[in-house]
C-alpha cells in the first residue's frame, strides 16, 4: 500500500524541506506525516474488516456477501458446462433432433474452481488443526 503513497510522500517531503529550514525539525514533520498516513491506512483496513464481518454475519447464504456469490456463479457455470450441456445434447440426439451444440465455457472455469476449493481446503486444514477464528 505504501507504493500508492510514494509519489505523495515525495511531494510532501520536498515541500517540508523548503518550508522547514531546520533538518531535525523537517525530519520530525516527515515522520509525523508518515505516522498519520500509516494510521489512516490502518483505520481504513479496520473499517473494511468491520464491513466484512457484517457481510459474513448474515444467515442467508445468498446475502452474506460477494464470496458466496462467486461460489454460486461457479456452481452454476459447472452445472451448465458439465451437466446441462451434455444432457441437452444427449436428449436432442435421442429425440432425433439435430441442433447445434450450445456454447461452452473455456478452461478458465477450472482455474476459478480450483482457486476457490484451494481456499476451502486451507480452512479445512485450519479446522482440523483446531485453529479458531474470531
Amino acid at each position: 500500500m505504501w507504493e500508492l503513497f510514494a509519489p505523495v510522500l515525495t511531494v510532501i517531503n520536498n515541500v517540508v524541506d523548503r518550508l522547514v529550514p531546520d533538518k531535525n525539525a523537517a525530519e520530525q514533520v516527515k515522520n509525523q506525516i508518515q505516522l498519520e498516513l500509516a494510521d489512516a491506512q490502518v483505520k481504513g483496513q479496520l473499517a473494511q474488516l468491520d464491513v466484512n464481518k457484517t457481510e459474513a454475519a448474515n444467515e442467508n447464504v445468498f446475502v452474506s456477501g460477494w464470496r458466496p456469490a462467486i461460489g454460486w456463479v461457479c456452481a452454476a457455470a459447472l452445472l451448465y458446462q458439465y451437466l446441462l450441456i451434455p444432457l441437452a445434447v444427449w436428449g436432442t440426439l435421442w429425440a432425433g433432433l439435430h441442433m447445434p451444440k450450445p456454447p461452452m465455457l473455456d478452461d478458465h472455469l477450472w482455474e476459478l474452481m480450483f482457486g476457490m476449493l484451494g481456499m476451502g481446503g486451507l480452512r479445512t486444514v485450519e479446522k482440523i488443526s483446531g485453529v479458531k477464528t474470531s
